[in-house]
């Protein structure tokens, strides 16, 4: 049974191999377990109460788990809800309510993807939760407050888990090449610095995303007539089945993509504003950095010629958001087609611009005194709102009537799409 277990232990996969197995193993998430933190607290006094882990995939959710598993002193219980049912949590339940009143041992059930037990299932925890029967912990990549029952939400201790950093994955990275038990340490392996940055950058902080291509590239890599396992760019590329796509989200290329980004999108070329819109997804650019561009470049460069532009735009900036990736590509393509292909002012643009330089530049002007607040009757005794000329009152809804004290021409609507529109009405 020995030799068994051993074998079943080096054929799981490496993530899981190199899970961490105390608090001080974890990599990351310094700010819910760092030193003095609430939950490093409650793990070592063993004091941990009903909790709902959420954040992205590989970044320790279940590792956390498995860290108050080995450190609990009462009963652990293992689940999921893609496939947990209704009476699986029952049997939970009458399991942890004999083993309280018999052994006074408390139980903790950990129920992984959350999110994936519809209302009825997540009613039934609420019940036993809400007695201490088990105390729950919650795991879920979704939005608790959207996905879990305010109920349960309002019973459990919410920690939300960020994505690990360039750092953190280099470091885990390196922790399973040089461990011999758990790890890769018993492999001659030679990994170029090259292969290191692209698995750090496209695992976009998953952890497991990057100990996944570490453990195929080193066992699907035949060593060198010295033994050692050389992993270069290239293996590295094959091992996550994505090439490496020159895009540093902090230097040159970023700023350079996105301004020729914007600047095809003005210029009208929408293949051109696609391919840089492929560019930057394929590399792991935040779709929400480049939602909000294009809602930037729908109000400057197309503005009144088609008022649809930012109606469209913060659309996809929302429903981005709301989806996450890979589905976001769609309405964030569309408002980039849509902005390139419109008619284009910067009419808009312009106007502030230019009125913001005035009231810089020179003597603010007075608000004419027909034009002022006069809701209280000392206001009108002053003379405020006197001779005002309600424009609903008049044919068309035009009066003739100053506005500003001096008078100032800001706003230019050009004569294409929707502002020639403009233009005339304003002319008439």
């Amino acid at each position: 049974m020995d030799l068994f277990d051993k074998n079943l232990k080096h054929n799981q996969p490496l993530a899981f191999r190199m899970a961490p197995l105390t608090l001080n193993d974890v990599v990351g998430q310094e700010h819910i377990i760092g030193e003095g933190k609430l939950l490093r607290r409650l793990i070592e006094a063993d004091k941990v109460s009903s909790i709902i882990f959420f954040g992205p995939p590989g970044t320790g959710k279940t590792a956390l788990a498995r860290i108050i598993a080995n450190t609990t002193k009462g009963h652990f219980e293992w689940t999921n809800a893609s496939t947990a049912k209704v009476e699986d949590i029952r049997k939970i339940s009458i399991a942890a309510k004999n083993r309280k009143k018999l052994h006074l041992t408390k139980t903790i059930l950990f129920l992984d993807e959350i999110h994936r037990f519809n209302k009825l299932q997540q009613d039934v925890l609420l019940p036993d939760v809400e007695e201490g029967l088990f105390i729950l912990i919650g795991a879920t990549t979704e939005n608790p407050f959207f996905y879990v029952n305010s109920a349960l939400v309002s019973r459990s201790q919410l920690f939300e888990l960020k994505p690990l950093t360039t750092n953190n994955l280099q470091q885990i990275i390196s922790n399973a090449i040089k461990d011999q038990e758990r790890g890769l340490g018993k492999l001659n392996l030679n990994i170029k610095k090259e292969a290191m940055d692209f698995w750090c950058k496209i695992a976009d902080g998953d952890a497991r995303k990057a100990l996944q291509a570490l453990e195929l590239a080193a066992l699907s890599t035949s060593p060198d007539k010295k033994g050692s396992i050389n992993i270069d760019l290239k293996v590295a590329e094959e091992s996550m089945q994505k090439k490496a796509v020159v895009y540093d989200k902090k230097g040159d290329q970023h700023y350079d993509t996105i301004s020729a980004f914007i600047k095809s999108m003005r210029g009208s070329d929408p293949d051109a504003a696609l391919y840089y819109l492929a560019k930057m997804i394929y590399a792991g650019e935040d779709p929400r950095f480049i939602a909000r561009r294009i809602c930037i470049c729908a109000a400057e460069d197309v503005g009144n010629a088609d008022p649809l532009a930012l109606v469209i735009s913060n659309a996809a900036r929302e429903i981005a958001e709301f989806v996450g990736m890979p589905e976001a590509r769609i309405p964030l393509a569309q408002a980039t087609t849509y902005v390139a292909t419109a008619p284009k002012s910067n009419a808009s643009y312009v106007g502030i611009d230019a009125a913001l330089k005035d009231v810089k530049e020179n003597p603010t002007l007075e608000v004419p005194m027909h034009l002022k607040n006069a809701n209280y009757k000392g206001e009108k005794e002053m003379g405020k709102g006197k001779g005002y000329k309600y424009a609903h009152n008049y044919k068309g809804g035009i009066v003739q009537q100053k506005h500003l004290a001096e008078k100032k021409t800001y706003y230019k609507p050009k004569d294409i799409g929707f502002e020639k529109k403009i233009q005339a009405r304003m002319s008439k």
